[in-house]
């Protein structure tokens, strides 16, 4: 029960740096901290696309939106299309935004679904701003009062770049580096770690141990033992291999996500280059096919040679246990189909922040923190069996079996509902809204067959009308903003 004076971070990157610039910025001087990394082991640094609440952890930081623009490389990220999903040569968007105006107790889809009714109808993402700006390739903040024309955004950026960034950032708030590989752990007789032995036979000591050492989890599983959860039954892609190309001409203000027969294909634009991968199953492709398959399938000129990463989808048991909290993908994984890599970072940081230990390690604090997290998990985790299970592809084995997946009990329950009448309920605490779970529902081809009974109070034509009002304003910003280009020339002259 010793009070909590000095953490020891282990690794770096993205998880290692963003843990200490957001603990140094939040605790200050109430604690001492210390990160340990080696130049010699590298970090898996593909995850460069991210949600929205990205956004609130710069400005807890105190970083402009300029200076990280400059510094990552950065461009704006609206939505993700996904192409061929449901079936090939069919495509989709999810967007951050939420299409339409709802009313207190109906939300806009049963409207739009009632109108269907009445004959032909836009899409749904025709009522929505941000799939509007991003088929247009426009892009600038909206000042406006009015949540009909908010246009939430996140970014993509290059993850090296924004880890250094994150490094310069702390070092100058007092965190202090240790360059140096860990030869050996060593643990009180209680099991808790007592200190890391590095090359050279340098002790570091703390109270308190941050395990950012990545898939490998030197400290909560290599010490400590703490077992793993494996989810590869419901999301069996278990491989990716990566590869940077040219930047395109135009830059896209969104992530494109390409399924192909056995997994699927990211395209991501930064300023300076474009980030590609293919995430698949070994199952059903080899290393050197999925590669193949990868390059003839760029957009722009490799510049360098791919490289494979190899993963299992899951998550530790416990994610904080005894003096050990693990952070990024010493944690679990879950593949980046929603961007949520680097958001599950940050949470846990965020988490540890809200219960920091300040007095001393205690098993309610950690029982805490392990729910959270568990909870989160598994939320995410849904979210992505979803896009895999209601897939409607007859083309490859891969689709047809996960066509036939036992899911989770909590999915199942909440595709069960929408179907009968639209109703969509956000579990508490869940990442993803009510308007995410539409996108992806009505994208990948579930239809409701009924809809909210409020629906009905508006007759034929007094909805059409309606709907026509909100796409006009929808679409009245859109002459107004600038090219996503033209915004990204701005900001970094700015």
């Amino acid at each position: 029960m010793n009070a909590v004076k000095k953490v020891v971070i282990l690794g770096g990157g993205t998880a290692g740096w963003l843990a200490a610039a957001l603990l140094k910025k939040v605790l200050g001087s109430a604690i001492e901290l210390e990160l340990v990394e080696s130049d010699d082991i590298g970090t898996v640094g593909v995850g460069e696309a991210t949600i929205p609440p990205i956004r609130l952890v710069n400005q807890v930081l105190g970083i402009s939106e300029a200076d990280f623009f400059r510094e990552t490389k950065a461009t704006v990220k609206l939505a993700i299309k996904f192409e061929n999903w449901k079936t090939q040569g069919e495509s989709y968007f999810h967007t951050f935004g939420a299409p339409g105006r709802s009313l207190a107790f109906c939300h806009f889809h049963h409207l739009w679904q009632r109108a269907k009714k009445f004959g032909e109808q836009p899409s749904l993402w025709e009522y929505d701003l941000n799939y509007l700006c991003a088929l247009a390739g426009k892009f600038a903040p909206i000042n406006s009062k009015d949540a009909i024309l908010e246009l939430p955004y996140a970014y993509h950026f290059d993850a090296g770049l924004y880890a250094r960034f994150l490094r310069t950032y702390s070092e100058r708030m007092g965190v202090v580096r240790t360059e140096g590989k860990v030869v050996s752990v060593e643990q009180y007789t209680n099991g808790d770690v007592k200190h890391l032995v590095l090359e050279g036979a340098k002790i570091v000591s703390a109270d308190l141990f941050i395990d950012c050492s990545g898939f490998k989890g030197l400290l909560i599983q290599d010490t400590l033992n703490t077992g793993f959860d494996d989810w590869s039954h419901l999301l069996p892609c278990d491989r990716a291999v990566a590869v940077p190309s040219e930047r395109f001409e135009h830059t896209l203000p969104y992530t494109r996500s390409i399924a192909h027969s056995a997994g699927w294909q990211w395209r991501i634009p930064l300023q300076h280059r474009n980030g590609n991968g293919l995430v698949f199953s070994s199952a059903h492709y080899s290393e050197q096919q999925a590669a193949d398959l990868l390059m003839s399938n760029l957009d722009s000129k490799a510049l360098a040679e791919p490289r494979v990463i190899r993963f299992k989808t899951g998550r530790r048991r416990k994610q904080w246990y005894r003096n050990v909290v693990s952070i990024g993908l010493s944690s679990g994984f879950l593949e980046p189909l929603e961007s949520t890599s680097i958001h599950l970072i940050q949470s846990g940081i965020v988490r540890l922040i809200q219960l920091f230990p300040h007095h001393g390690n205690t098993a309610g604090l950690q029982a805490e923190y392990n729910k959270q997290s568990e909870v989160e998990f598994t939320q995410i985790r849904d979210f992505l069996v979803l896009h895999y299970h209601v897939n409607q592809r007859q083309d490859s084995q891969f689709w047809r079996d996960l066509q036939q997946l036992t899911i989770p009990d909590s999915l199942r329950h909440k595709i069960a509902i929408f179907r009968e009448n639209g109703a969509l309920f956000r579990d508490q605490n869940d990442l993803f809204l009510e308007s995410s779970w539409l996108q992806v529902m009505i994208g990948q081809g579930i239809e409701p067959k009924d809809y909210h009974p409020m629906a009905n109070n508006f007759e034929g034509q007094q909805l059409r009308e309606m709907l026509e009002g909100i796409r006009r304003i929808k679409q009245e910003p859109l002459a107004k903003l600038p090219s996503h280009d033209e915004f990204l020339r701005r900001i970094m002259a700015s």
